[in-house]
């Protein structure tokens, strides 16, 4: 599926559905999704905290929240896997 591209020139007053502030409101006129889509799940979510931090709601927990989806991409490159352990078999 082929997405529409995201149009930067016109933006709708307050669009939380489509393109929330937090994530179209950064200085490159770039918005998150653009960036984070490609990329695996838990890097783009640490990218997509980090770039809303201060943003939407505390500061210091988006911080901390990115820290996790980081801490949880850094374990599954130590453990070589692709996918979460809940997901393997117990044998494996």
């Amino acid at each position: 599926m082929t997405l529409p591209p995201y149009n930067k020139t016109e933006k709708p007053m307050n669009d939380n559905v489509n393109h929330p502030k937090h994530y179209t409101e950064h200085p490159s006129g770039i918005e998150c999704i653009e960036i984070t889509e490609h990329m695996n799940f838990c890097v783009g979510n640490a990218i997509k905290y980090l770039w809303r931090a201060g943003l939407k709601g505390e500061q210091v927990e988006d911080l901390r929240k990115a820290r996790w989806y980081i801490d949880r991409e850094i374990a599954r490159i130590l453990n070589n896997t692709e996918e979460p352990s809940f997901m393997r078999k117990a044998n494996d």
